[in-house]
């Protein structure tokens, strides 16, 4: 059974957390026990009504305030199906949380107030989306009952997302008007939108394809461990173990290892302890190779016609997450895959805003929230892939070398 990785993002009360805990509700997914805990805290507890935000909004001050804060990972399945979602925050101030759980996510759904409309944070995460390359993105028509679950509503709302969205190149796109507070749409088809003749949202969700979304044509394997037990039993075993990003490789495959491009010939190739054949991504494997190569881990075991890059100085589109702000000159470990290597941020190209798209130029710093186009230059050459070709292999962190916090988010242009 495949899984989907999905975010839900949206302007603040837009019924983000409402949606998520209607999903696990209808889809009888919540225990008994936390249906009884839930049932206790609900502030609607006098109508009759079970507040189903509380599901997700975990931390004390975001139930206190009634807003989302951090990202708030949930898990359930289907018969068809296995789901890990996550709940991003509405608010501005914390839009590098958004990106954190959107960048490992299949699909995106946006949530958007049938009473108001395409607004600023809606174009926002719309654009992060865009940035991150997330495959499939669901617009979600939320409070359909607010407004008499009247079609022009959703029709008007669904042309304008629709512009913006082929502004940003988005593709995939998907409408879908509900009342996550009613559950139209959510899991069973509603009877109120007689009008809509596309899938319920669990439906498509269900459905959608992703394994379409991997790349199979270019052979990634990043080294994440050498297995050399140097047993009696096993004294010349010499194992690379680590996930498949993309691509297949197969026993008798000719590879070249980066970044000190010496090449060789895949002898064996296990999983789980049974020899195979081939292996596709995602699996994670153990290959052997011919020939006695000094490996380590972060080195990336690729085709021998392969189109890696191997370089010292990149340019990405950085998140800034910290509250320190980033300044040219600034040194910080750039992690991207199991490679970690020391880095220097060599210059500040331009600030993104991320309403309108346009470049603000002669930035000297960058605070918090920010999202930045910089030059980084590494200690040690770094194996990449442009972002927009691999999104596997594009995507990397910085990391502060004292505190060891994660500050910036980066995509390697």
């Amino acid at each position: 059974m495949d899984i989907l990785r999905f975010i839900t993002a949206g302007s603040v009360d837009d019924g983000k957390s409402t949606l998520i805990g209607r999903l696990l509700y209808d889809s009888k997914s919540i225990m008994i026990d936390q249906l009884e805990a839930i049932e206790k805290q609900t502030k609607n507890k006098e109508a009759g009504a079970i507040d189903l935000a509380l599901l997700t909004d975990g931390l004390r001050a975001e139930r206190e305030q009634g807003i989302t804060i951090d990202v708030a990972y949930k898990y359930f399945s289907t018969p068809k199906r296995k789901f890990i979602i996550a709940d991003a925050p509405g608010h501005i101030q914390y839009t590098r949380n958004m990106i954190t759980g959107a960048s490992n996510a299949d699909l995106i759904i946006i949530l958007v107030d049938a009473r108001h409309g395409v607004v600023e944070q809606t174009r926002r995460h719309s654009i992060i989306a865009s940035l991150l390359k997330i495959p499939h993105v669901v617009v979600a028509i939320n409070k359909m009952d607010m407004v008499d679950y009247s079609q022009d509503v959703y029709n008007n709302i669904a042309i304008d997302y629709a512009a913006f969205a082929n502004e940003l190149g988005l593709k995939n796109v998907t409408y879908i008007p509900i009342s996550a507070l009613n559950g139209d749409n959510i899991v069973d088809k509603g009877e109120v939108t007689p009008w809509y003749d596309g899938p319920c949202l669990l439906s498509f969700l269900e459905t959608v394809e992703v394994q379409d979304d991997l790349n199979y044509s270019e052979q990634r394997f990043p080294v994440q461990y050498v297995i050399r037990p140097q047993t009696d039993d096993l004294h010349d075993y010499r194992g690379y173990a680590g996930r498949i990003i993309s691509g297949i490789y197969k026993k008798g495959d000719k590879v070249s290892i980066l970044p000190s491009g010496l090449t060789s010939t895949i002898s064996r190739i296990e999983k789980d302890g049974i020899e195979m054949e081939e292996a596709f991504a995602p699996q994670s494997i153990i290959i052997h190779l011919e020939d006695d190569i000094d490996i380590s881990r972060g080195d990336v075991i690729v085709s021998a016609n392969h189109k890696a890059k191997v370089e010292q100085e990149i340019e990405v589109l950085l998140c800034w997450m910290d509250t320190k702000p980033l300044r040219s000159g600034n040194r910080y470990l750039l992690q991207l895959n199991t490679r970690t290597v020391k880095s220097i941020v060599k210059d500040i190209q331009y600030k993104l805003d991320v309403n309108t798209l346009d470049k603000i130029y002669d930035t000297e710093q960058v605070g918090l929230n920010d999202v930045v186009k910089v030059t980084i230059k590494t200690a040690l050459p770094l194996v990449f892939d442009s972002y927009q070709d691999l999104r596997n292999g594009g995507g990397a962190i910085l990391i502060d070398e004292t505190s060891n916090v994660t500050v910036g988010a980066a995509i390697i242009q």
